[in-house]
């Protein structure tokens, strides 16, 4: 059993490499932004988001996963780049979706700036995260480019098929969920975007175009799965300070998460009743009381529980998957970078 002290030295060392992708990541995403006019009302506000502090984790999985199939940093930093860009343009788009009020510990942009102010600034980092991406697939041969580019745009109409799908299930007031459509939610919504594409393209711009690619996705699968269910479970439990974002605000929003999921089906009687109004009201109808209820349900009805146990078999089968997803890769630093991630993933506080 790994201990206290292993875990906590795990988990700085992780956090240390995080930092440093994230520092070189950000100057990048920063030096692409167009410069000029106006400032006010579309540049200054695109370049708020790159220069929060994030995770950094689509990047580091991109630099690291390539570069343990044999790349070189100079061919793939673009691509790592435009990956982070378009993870904020996305970001900018879910807060005026869900009405944030907080992301990466600061006001949201439609917060700072207003909602059609904050829409122009997230077309415009996608804009730009399109015109990085073409820019770093110059450096490589031109059927790998082709491989990149393609898989760039799967993964991006594979997330907004699962932003929509998600939307869609608040706005028809979906009820009749399992575990199982929740992780075809998140398949869809969180894992091309955070840990497949990532992960793939760097194991493409790597091995020539040679690598299996098969285990990748199963092995993305699982791991960016249990990343979704960690932050969904930090939102219920978590610090506001480490966190970033508003705790309990996809109660507000009205998310189905996995534990949601599991007190929709597990709900009885008056409690069904309670949680059954919940899922009907928007954001605005929703008090601080009644947030507070069904964060009570949850434990009631053994929810968290449920939720985190389920995550820590989906972890389980991603160590399986990862030994086979890097089987022809180089040994090494940024090897064992990627396989601390799987553990990493349930230590995280933010």
């Amino acid at each position: 059993m790994t201990s206290i002290a292993d875990r906590s030295d795990l988990t700085e060392a992780v956090e240390t490499k995080l930092r440093e992708v994230g520092k070189t990541v950000r100057r990048a995403m920063l030096d692409a932004m167009p410069d000029g006019e106006p400032v006010q009302w579309l540049y200054g506000p695109m370049r708020e988001y790159p220069s929060r502090v994030g995770k950094a984790l689509r990047p580091a999985l991109c630099l690291s996963a390539g570069r343990a199939f044999g790349a070189e940093q100079k061919d793939l930093i673009g691509i790592a780049v435009a990956i982070e860009l378009l993870h904020n343009a996305f970001l900018v788009h879910d807060d005026i979706t869900d009405g944030s009020e907080m992301r990466r510990g600061r006001p949201t942009l439609t917060a700072r700036h207003g909602m059609a102010a904050a829409l122009n600034a997230g077309d415009g980092l996608a804009i730009v995260a399109s015109q990085v991406l073409r820019r770093a697939t110059r450096r490589l041969d031109r059927d790998i480019a082709d491989l990149v580019m393609e898989e760039f745009d799967i993964m991006a109409m594979r997330t907004l098929e699962g932003q929509a799908t998600e939307l869609g299930w608040q706005l028809d007031c979906v009820e009749d969920l399992k575990p199982a459509d929740y992780l075809d939610l998140i398949m869809h919504k969180t894992c091309w975007y955070t840990t497949i594409y990532p992960l793939r393209v760097g194991a493409i711009v790597g091995s020539g175009g040679t690598a299996d690619l098969s285990h990748m996705i199963r092995f993305g699968f699982h791991f960016g799965a249990a990343f979704q269910i960690r932050d969904d479970l930090l939102n219920l439990v978590g610090d506001e300070r480490d966190y970033g974002k508003e705790i309990l605000g996809d109660i507000f929003e009205g998310k189905r998460t996995l534990t949601l999921v599991h007190l929709m089906a597990s709900a009885r009687g008056a409690d069904r009743d309670v949680v059954r109004d919940y899922l009907r009201r928007s954001r605005a109808e929703r008090s601080e009381d009644l947030v507070r209820t069904i964060r009570s349900l949850m434990d009631d009805y053994g929810s968290i529980e449920f939720t985190s146990e389920y995550a820590e078999g989906i972890l389980l089968v991603a160590e399986e998957y990862f030994e086979q997803a890097f089987c022809d890769a180089q040994q090494g630093p940024d090897l064992d970078f990627l396989r601390s991630l799987v553990p990493y993933v349930w230590e995280r506080s933010r």
